[in-house]
């Protein structure tokens, strides 16, 4: 059941051997480069996980439980343009719904597959275990529906239709899909009915138009500035948006949402964009732009610095994936990237200089090893110690709005969270970035109160043979929503306290070798990151982080907990 099918979907019988339901599909993701499958195991999926363990070239990686599976298979998706996750009916797919909710949220491709009861019991509408005992067995792919871009109930006779088609609408939509398949059917015969599907095709007329009105625009401009959003790394455009700032010779920044999605490190990049929030240099060059490029735009809250940006639509050429609105008009039927192409074909160049880059972190100031570890200082540090094509993964919290500050080097992959914002996101995330990228470095950043959500997956890191490094910032505390909650005095807010763990000991419970260190000044931090950095060729690392002061926290969260307050007050 499709919310919105990009391009049309064709059937035909072809004369192909007479594959399962079960092969067909992992042969399906294995074409499309899918080599891990995430989920956990139960009793009506059992059928999936046998079939996939005698596929070659394929394999499950079960995590602890699906919520997880969920986030490793988002951030797998990431990096691989495309995952997929199993779980079992009800019970298992519940769990799921929030990491699936999350993908749909910020743009991620994943094939969620549903094992359910047999059949024959679900026609009989038989009252079984893990159902909501109504007899109802079409409820839990109701939920999905809002969530999802694509669901629908397998059977042999639609498997080679339903199959390309909802693996198509997840790549074209960039939204996660949602598959059935009743326990007893996997392993049968599929009826040799195929679907061939052809993607959205631009409208040569619209284009022409949006053309038109785009060069009118841009040729009366003399400051042009191009904002890369979080769009451009969903549906890969960084290549394009790179093009563009070179052929016109215009300044690129980007959103916080649209981290990495330029080039950090190109003479072109600025810095980071979020209204008030952010470099105030950077917001005044975006804002008074003569014409404003915003490649992927999306207007959230987070995006638009809470709301503190200003941004004039009729300046602004804003590329989507299907459309383009110039000056406020709307042109439909556009592919982005073929917009993002006119764009750069059209032979203007800016006018003004680009101006130097504006980097919170690159302050020469060297560093004193003997202080104690707060965010003005280990933030520089990190910085520092990045190398070109890390995977950079930041947790909803203290961390992602500090590591949203700091400049990445060529190649670096930055992962989180920034508009659904789910706390215990990245620690998975780091699991499926690590089965995605084998070889490249790895750094997970998360706080004590989000790494005791899904800590979990540390133990299956260290079961698959993963080894990224792993920060953990032990503030004692939710920092970020202490800042946040300027209505109530800190010392009243309990909630936001949590247990006091040892986090260099999880390992030892997790029953793996790891390297592991506690450190409280920004030397040690130093070194344990360069030790870390040698260990991780053998070892996951770990590295505790003890804040001095449970309240402190990077420059753009508490710019934002003061202009939540301003807002609530009418200011």
């Amino acid at each position: 059941m499709a919310k919105s099918i990009m391009g049309k979907v064709r059937s035909n019988t072809q004369g192909e051997g007479r594959a399962t339901l079960g092969t067909y599909l992992f042969d399906c993701l294995k074409k499309e480069g899918v080599t891990e499958v995430f989920g956990v195991p139960g009793d009506y999926n059992f059928t999936l996980f046998d079939t996939l363990e005698s596929r070659e070239g394929i394999k499950a990686v079960p995590t602890r439980n699906e919520l997880n599976g969920g986030y490793a298979a988002d951030a797998y998706a990431r990096i691989k343009g495309l995952a997929a996750l199993i779980t079992t009916f009800g019970v298992g797919e519940l769990s799921a719904v929030n990491a699936l909710a999350g993908a749909y949220s910020e743009n991620v491709p994943v094939i969620h597959i549903v094992g359910s009861p047999k059949s024959e019991k679900q026609k009989q509408h038989k009252l079984m275990h893990h159902t909501l005992m109504d007899g109802d067995y079409d409820a839990f792919r109701r939920v999905y529906e809002p969530i999802s871009a694509y669901t629908a109930v397998l059977t042999p006779a639609n498997a080679m239709a339903e199959i390309p088609k909802a693996i198509f609408i997840a790549k074209e939509t960039k939204k996660p899909v949602y598959l059935s398949v009743a326990l007893d059917l996997v392993d049968q015969p599929i009826a040799t009915k195929a679907a061939k599907v052809e993607p959205f095709k631009t409208s040569e007329s619209s284009l022409k138009s949006a053309s038109k009105h785009a060069r009118k625009l841009l040729k009366s401009a003399k400051q042009v500035v191009l904002l890369s959003d979080a769009k451009v790394k969903s549906w890969k455009w960084e290549p394009l948006v790179r093009e563009l700032s070179e052929r016109m010779q215009i300044p690129a920044a980007s959103t916080i949402m649209g981290k990495a999605g330029f080039d950090e490190s190109h003479p072109n990049y600025v810095g980071m964009y979020g209204g008030k929030l952010a470099s105030e240099k950077v917001r005044e060059l975006v804002e008074q732009a003569d014409c404003l490029i915003a490649a992927g735009h999306v207007p959230s809250d987070i995006n638009l610095g809470g709301e503190t940006a200003q941004l004039n639509p009729k300046k602004m050429i804003v590329v989507q994936p299907e459309s383009v609105t110039i000056g406020g008009q709307i042109y439909t039927d556009i592919r982005g990237e073929d917009m993002l192409r006119e764009l750069s074909g059209m032979g203007l160049t800016a006018e003004q200089p680009i101006p130097a880059a504006e980097h919170p972190y690159n302050s020469g100031t060297q560093l004193d090893g003997s202080n104690p570890l707060v965010s003005k200082e280990y933030y520089p540090l990190i910085q520092r110690l990045l190398q070109p094509g890390d995977i950079v993964i930041a947790e909803t919290g203290s961390f992602a709005y500090g590591l949203s500050q700091t400049q990445l080097p060529q190649g670096a992959t930055y992962i989180g969270q920034a508009g659904w914002q789910s706390i215990g996101y990245a620690t998975p995330a780091a699991l499926g970035a690590s089965m995605a990228a084998p070889k490249r470095r790895v750094l997970l950043f998360t706080g004590d109160g989000s790494l005791q959500l899904t800590v979990q997956e540390i133990s299956s890191m260290m079961e698959y043979g993963c080894k990224p490094i792993i920060f953990v910032l032990n503030n004692g505390g939710y920092t970020i929503e202490k800042v946040l909650n300027f209505r109530v005095p800190v010392e009243r807010q309990s909630y936001n306290e949590i247990p006091g763990w040892n986090y260099t000991k999880l390992v030892e419970a997790f029953g793996g070798d790891a390297y592991t260190q506690r450190v409280a000044t920004i030397g040690e931090l130093a070194r344990a990151f360069r030790e870390a950095d040698i260990q991780r060729q053998n070892k996951l690392c770990l590295i505790e982080m003890i804040a001095s002061d449970e309240m402190d926290a990077p420059e753009s969260l508490r710019l934002l907990g003061e202009e939540m307050e301003k807002q609530e007050q009418g200011k």
